[in-house]
């Protein structure tokens, strides 16, 4: 027997302290029905939908992809995006009525819409309305997910991945699909509970190269073997956001049909959420100073492998906003040489150097332009333009292999020895090519400095002599008592310790 199955994406992660929206064009949309053409575009890539085509081709489903909506991670969804994507979704189920057997979703699980707080537990809500209480939905969420009662309480299946950086996308996308496959056969019958941590995050926000975190996930994946439990999901959870459900959470989804599996699955989840919560204070990042990871760069060794500095804070895939210059200006002021600075987001100072051509001198403000209350103010900088690009580039990495993405126009722009990508579009370091792209060679510098938390270890650190993070006091600075919380359940670590 063939199965009807909808599938779709709809991701966002949302910065809660950020200042404006993230609109409808801020969007990457693809509306695509299973075929040739989805298969070639999704087929070879690291993300849940490749998951879900794998295991519906496994399975001989009859697919219906309606929408692939991504967008960087930012400031609250706008209504009008939320409305728009969700009704994409909502409309294709109810066009397919008595004919759907099953949804497959992958979300992120902080969404926050400027109208409510929960958009997962919105949009499935919306979807279980059109549906009816029984249809099987399965969702895939990303490993920062804010997992709430609401969602929890409107889909049967979630799997979260287990990687950070992560890069199991695509085996959490088809391990999600052969579980609601079960379900269609009726050889399952699932449910999920959840317990919620009085933490903002998990000490390590779900590290999975520090020895103490990856172990929860390696206990999560000998949970998945026993009888009757399914999925164990750790959402380390997303400090940016202030919501009244913010936290980490385990959701342990079970087969109810399997005798004691309720109350196996409630252990499982109280005692990995009770190792999360005694493991609170093992911080395994180094904070660094600008000043004091600046006097490091200036004298680290030239040996073609750099000094990789992470300007944690000023992260974008945390919805910061990747202007930040107080790491830059340290570096300047300490005569580090030999160096980029990767990148920083200034669509103003991007048109104005378009306005040049390569090798002209220009001087400019740079950066800081946003809210320079977190990271720094502009700094007015005079240097030559080493490359002008359209700024599209395609991943070689295990996150971003084979696919190609844009900052928009682009500019690499030297002043005083660093090499600084000066981008329209925002977008943490994740891939090689986001550098290499635009003539930045990794190996030939003294030091990187890539705007992201965690994420660039995958593809920087191979190559990396050596590792560090700086607190650059942006909008995603570790510090979370800098940010004004007034929505999130009191009283909850680390904010009142």
């Amino acid at each position: 027997m063939s199965f009807r199955v909808l599938t779709a994406e709809f991701v966002h992660e949302s910065n809660t302290f950020k200042k404006g929206k993230t609109d409808l064009d801020a969007f990457r949309r693809e509306t695509l029905d299973l075929g040739r053409a989805a298969i070639e575009r999704f087929g070879d890539v690291n993300a849940e939908i490749a998951g879900f085509l794998d295991a519906g081709r496994e399975a001989g489903w009859s697919i219906r992809h309606v929408v692939s909506a991504h967008a960087t991670p930012g400031a609250r969804v706008s209504r009008e995006a939320f409305d728009h994507i969700a009704g994409l979704i909502c409309d294709a189920a109810r066009e397919e009525g008595e004919d759907l057997d099953g949804i497959l979703l992958a979300l992120h699980g902080s969404m926050v819409p400027d109208f409510c707080e929960d958009g997962e537990g919105e949009l499935l809500s919306r979807i279980r309305a059109i549906v009816g209480p029984d249809l099987p939905i399965a969702v895939t969420l990303d490993l920062h997910a804010m997992a709430t009662p609401l969602m929890v309480s409107q889909a049967q299946i979630f799997v979260s991945y287990k990687t950070y950086p992560h890069i199991d996308m695509r085996e959490i996308g088809c391990q999600a699909g052969r579980l609601l496959h079960r379900v269609l056969a009726g050889t399952i019958h699932p449910r999920t509970l959840r317990v919620h941590i009085p933490m903002l995050d998990e000490a390590n926000a779900g590290r999975t190269d520090v020895t103490e975190t990856k172990a929860l996930y390696d206990r999560a994946r000998l949970h998945e073997q026993e009888p009757g439990i399914l999925a164990v999901s750790i959402n380390a959870g997303f400090a940016e956001a202030d919501i009244e459900e913010a936290g980490a959470t385990v959701l342990v989804t079970y087969d109810e049909a399997t005798a004691g599996t309720q109350t196996r699955a409630q252990v499982i989840a109280d005692g990995l959420a009770a190792t999360i919560w005694e493991q609170r204070e093992q911080v395994a990042n180094d904070f660094l100073s600008p000043a004091d990871a600046a006097g490091i760069a200036k004298d680290f060794e030239l040996s073609g492998r750099p000094l990789v500095i992470a300007d944690y804070a000023d992260n974008p895939g945390a919805g910061a906003y990747g202007d930040a210059t107080a790491l830059l200006q340290a570096l300047l002021a300490a005569g580090a040489t030999q160096g980029a600075f990767a990148p920083i987001i200034d669509p103003e100072a991007a048109a104005l150097l378009h306005r040049h051509r390569a090798c002209d001198t220009v001087t400019l403000e740079l950066g800081g332009k946003v809210d320079p209350t977190f990271g720094g103010g502009p700094l007015t900088l005079t240097g030559q333009i080493m490359c002008l690009s359209d700024g599209s580039y395609t991943g070689d990495g295990p996150i971003l292999g084979g696919i190609t993405h844009s900052f928009g126009p682009t500019a690499v722009f030297r002043v005083a020895g660093i090499d600084i990508l000066v981008v329209s579009i925002p977008g943490q370091m994740l891939d090689l090519q986001q550098v290499r792209a635009f003539g930045i060679e990794p190996t030939r510098l003294r030091f990187l400095v890539v705007k992201s938390m965690q994420h660039f270890r995958a593809a920087f650190e191979p190559l990396a002599a050596k590792v560090i993070v700086c607190d650059s006091g942006a909008l995603a600075t570790p510090r979370a008592e800098l940010r004004p919380y007034v929505r999130v359940r009191r009283p909850i670590w680390p904010l009142d310790k």
